[in-house]
């Protein structure tokens, strides 16, 4: 009789082979990491001598579940920014949250909360991607967990390199130090397309191969990633890293919900592997991953949960039934995603997924014993049939829940036992995520009170406070004002543009907090292409002091170039009314007296108050100044003749 350190046995063996054995009072033996034998409980228990025996009578034992995409630290973030779309929620939220926030210490603390879960939930591997990608193993090593950490290598700064090029010296070290490790591979995550450059892609696919480890990016996750994709490469994002040499790597591509037929037969030839996020894809509005397809075109595919902040769990028999339900409901084909294809997807699909089928995903001789087991007596799940093999699998998918799960191994080690974790201390983490999200909390409350704070937070701010001399006159000839501007003695015109601009502006309940302008400028500069000019600008109180003349000093005032839609605005800021002004307007940079004035031409429609106004404005920066430039424009309402009882004292959106 050999000597093993366990035996399992008395339960349903659910073992994921080739074959789908399911062995109705089965056993698993296991020596050191490995398992050395799966059978009959009576067959095996008389062949094995084992230290421990684990009794799993009314359990299923199954292969730990496999959750191929994750962000494990974002656990700390769970909550934090809901029903959002995914560009509000990434650009407004959780980007400048991870900038102020996220360190070593926060991705090793969200690492230890998510592996508590997860091991509850009966998932032994996942598959990360993150910054600090050092830690988030280091602290999966210590839980006992088997993990792909994925390296996170974008375009922009991250919290853990000012650049690109320290984020692949980051990564390559980061692979060199854990490579060989019996639970961590450590692999390069370069974001996605549209976060990194060609450069970043080579370079990383070639880490890949060079370490012989997975590559782990986001891949046509939503139509506008499409869209953007088409427009800026003519390609698909699946397309466009094919054509970047992206798959020679072993690559698993995350998400992949908006992919045609062809698409699916190039990840297939290419033997990249599928992460499906149901939960997550659901609650960003991103759309429902067409698995059936790719399952029939070749590609393996893997279930996954996102990350905490996007899901907001990392309960893979939530995954599972979902990955089940949703191919019914779209296609009207209650047979097209069977449950024992759910559990494949779970088990040993996402480990072929994840090119890691040798080691895991399903109960055989020789692979490393990383075993769940289900207890199926809970009231939920009775009563229990046998009619056919297929009963269990829609035991486990449509009736059981995470917290049937009462023992974990991983590599051969007990990290749960009669649902007690066993290598971390829950409790303790508990209270020190709990710590950290008051911090956020109020690093959150106090922002979004503040609309500059608010500004400054998604990037690109120009300028800060200005200062402007303008004022604003009503005129009945517009066509007999700009001859004489152009004929005037005195004034030197130095660029002239004529345009069309569309003004959005945000309104806020306290008006103390300023009003957010967003710009369309289209330019139509003679003998050039017209084209446009997107501007995001808060201003603040708008008098600080009158002249002569109804001339207005005004202040405050804070720009931004606009790269993203005024949707995206709209939902970011959150405004309480929105009011629209259109105007046509003919543009004069000139020099009067050696003093640069802007003098705008302005036509607008009735629905803005109707009529045509003169501007003429400059910027300045002390009292001296300001008090000159507002003579001169005085100077210059004689010279151009207009009628100072047209002189206009409100913005034109206040005029609406």
């Amino acid at each position: 009789m050999q000597k093993v350190d366990w035996i399992l046995r008395n339960g349903i063996v659910l073992t994921m082979d080739d074959e789908r054995t399911v062995i109705q009072d089965g056993a698993v033996a296991v020596r050191g990491s490995d398992i050395v034998a799966v059978g009959a409980a009576n067959e095996v228990t008389a062949d094995y001598q084992a230290a421990e025996v684990l009794d799993c009578s009314g359990c299923v034992i199954m292969p730990g579940l496999i959750n191929a995409h994750t962000h494990v630290p974002m656990s700390l973030l769970r909550g934090l920014a809901d029903d959002l779309r995914l560009d509000v929620w990434l650009h407004g939220y959780m980007l400048p949250v991870e900038k102020e926030f996220v360190n070593e210490e926060f991705c090793r603390l969200g690492t230890l909360l998510s592996c508590a879960e997860m091991i509850r939930s009966g998932v032994t591997c996942f598959a990360d991607m993150y910054y600090f990608e050092n830690e988030v193993a280091r602290a999966a090593a210590e839980v006992g967990m088997r993990a792909i950490c994925g390296e996170t290598i974008m375009k922009v700064p991250t919290p853990d390199a000012a650049s690109y090029d320290e984020s692949l010296a980051y990564c390559q070290d980061f692979l060199a130090h854990w490579q060989g490790h019996e639970l961590i591979i450590a692999a390069p995550a370069p974001h996605s397309t549209y976060m990194c450059t060609p450069e970043i892609l080579h370079e990383a696919t070639h880490l890949a191969q060079a370490y012989g480890v997975p590559l782990l990016i986001h891949l046509s996750e939503t139509a506008d990633e499409v869209e953007n994709s088409l427009q800026g490469h003519k390609r698909t994002p699946v397309e466009y890293a094919a054509d970047e040499g992206v798959f020679a790597a072993q690559t698993v591509a995350a998400h992949c919900v908006h992919i045609d037929e062809s698409e699916m037969a190039l990840l297939a030839r290419h033997g990249v592997g599928v992460a499906h996020n149901p939960t997550s894809n659901l609650k960003l509005g991103s759309g429902v991953a067409n698995v059936a397809g790719m399952m029939a075109a070749g590609v393996h595919v893997g279930l996954g949960t996102d990350g905490p902040a996007s899901n907001n769990d990392q309960d893979m028999f939530e995954e599972m039934r979902l990955a089940a339900l949703l191919p019914k409901g779209v296609t009207g084909d209650p047979v097209v995603m069977p449950a024992e294809s759910a559990v494949a997807l779970a088990t040993i699909e996402g480990a072929r997924a994840l090119h890691i089928a040798h080691l895991t995903g399903s109960l055989e001789v020789g692979k490393r014993a990383d075993i769940a087991v289900v207890d199926l007596r809970e009231l939920h799940n009775a009563p229990r049939f046998d009619i056919s093999a297929r009963n269990i699998y829609s035991q486990l998918v449509y009736a059981a829940k995470s917290h049937d799960v009462c023992h974990v191994m991983i590599n051969g080690r007990m990290v749960m036992r009669d649902r007690r974790l066993l290598t971390v201390d829950e409790q303790a983490v508990m209270a020190e995520a709990q710590r950290i999200a008051a911090r956020v909390s109020a690093f959150l409350s106090a922002r979004e009170g503040n609309l500059l704070d608010k500004l400054v937070a998604i990037g690109g701010l120009e300028w800060r406070e200005t200062f402007e001399v303008q004022v604003k006159v009503r005129v009945h000839d517009l066509d007999a004002l700009e001859q004489r501007l152009i004929f005037l003695p005195g004034v030197i015109i130095q660029r002239h543009t004529v345009r069309d601009q569309y003004d959005t502006y945000f309104f806020f309940a306290d008006p103390g907090m300023g009003r957010i302008r967003y710009r369309e400028d289209e330019v139509m500069r003679e003998g050039e292409v017209p084209h446009a000019i997107y501007t995001l600008t808060l201003t603040g109180p708008t008098h600080e002091r009158e002249y002569d003349d109804s001339i207005v000093l005004s202040r405050s005032r804070f720009s931004a170039i606009a790269d993203r839609s005024l949707r995206f605005y709209r939902e970011y800021f959150q405004p309480t009314a929105v009011k629209e002004v259109v105007k046509h307007r003919r543009r004069y940079r000139i020099l009067y007296r050696e003093v640069d004035f802007a003098i705008n031409l302005d036509a607008l429609p009735e629905s803005a108050g109707g009529g045509s106004f003169l501007e003429i404005k400059s910027r300045t920066w002390s009292k001296a100044d300001a008090e000159r430039k507002a003579e001169l424009i005085g100077e210059l309402l004689s010279l151009l003749q207009v009628d100072r009882a047209g002189v206009v004292k409100q913005e034109y959106v206040d005029m609406a």
